[in-house]
């Protein structure tokens, strides 16, 4: 019955951010900051471009407040927005490599720091990221985010077989990105 009571809550402070209540728009912010930033920083792999499209994500979404529709999940409709400002961000950084991924090669902590759940972390961490966008994007909003299928299907706005389909394939890649970094 709580879990009720929070979506209720939830819908309420929504409504009131959209009539202007600023108190609400705050609550939002800081409630959706954290997923929102996590999604951005596995989908980006950069700490200050997820920070800055995290951002950008949250105007878009206060801005258009007046276009979310109270018979979805908001949160849903925000992972929409932020999936959406990532592949525009990932485009923009296409255009000014030249077409190339020129991304910094993350080293990782000192030899002193590791230690087997770090590396281990790291390794996944990794593989994760030699991962396509639209295979990464399933297995965050999954795995690390913990929306169900149905509601990645609405946020990526793709038909849930499509979703379920790339999650099988994500995972696949994935194991295999990470098996042949274990023996590397």
């Amino acid at each position: 019955m709580r879990l009720l009571n929070d979506d209720v809550d939830e819908l309420e402070r929504i409504l009131a951010a959209r009539d202007g209540d600023d108190s609400a728009q705050e609550w939002l912010i800081r409630r959706y900051t954290p997923p929102v930033y996590r999604f951005c920083v596995r989908m980006l792999r950069q700490d200050e471009d997820a920070r800055d499209v995290t951002q950008d994500c949250l105007v878009r979404v206060m801005r258009n407040l007046h276009r979310y529709d109270v018979n979805r999940r908001f949160s849903t409709w925000v992972f929409g927005i932020a999936r959406n400002a990532c592949v525009d961000e990932l485009r923009r950084r296409k255009r000014l490599a030249g077409g190339l991924d020129r991304e910094p090669v993350d080293l990782g902590p000192s030899p002193l720091e590791l230690s087997s759940r770090q590396e281990r972390a790291d390794r996944l961490r990794d593989a994760l990221d030699t991962l396509p966008p639209m295979y990464r994007e399933v297995l965050v909003l999954y795995h690390f985010e913990h929306l169900k299928y149905r509601e990645i299907a609405d946020a990526l706005d793709l038909p849930i077989g499509t979703v379920m389909n790339r999650i099988f394939r994500a995972r696949g890649k994935l194991r295999d990105a990470y098996g042949l970094e274990e023996t590397a």
